[in-house]
């Protein structure tokens, strides 16, 4: 699963032909979740309430961003990193 940024201890994922709604899996000291587009959390948990805020700052900055790499991944070519926060 490619990485697609790194920040503050956030490693953030995107799977190849993955299922919708359109998401992101994210990692942070040993724990998972997914994230939608919207910052919702999908699935898992980060108890770190500062990750998911840092997060959600992140996915309102590179909404377009996540867009084009979610399609780029339905259709199997290659994913383009995306800035950290700034």
């Amino acid at each position: 699963m490619p990485e697609i940024c790194r920040f503050f201890g956030i490693v953030i994922r995107m799977y190849f032909e993955d299922h919708n709604p359109p998401h992101i899996h994210v990692e942070h000291q040993g724990e998972a979740a997914i994230f939608d587009f919207n910052g919702n959390i999908l699935k898992g948990r980060l108890t770190s309430r500062t990750a998911v805020k840092l997060v959600r700052e992140w996915i309102d900055l590179r909404a377009n961003d996540l867009r084009k790499d979610w399609e780029l991944a339905q259709s199997g070519n290659a994913l383009e990193k995306i800035d950290p926060l700034p």
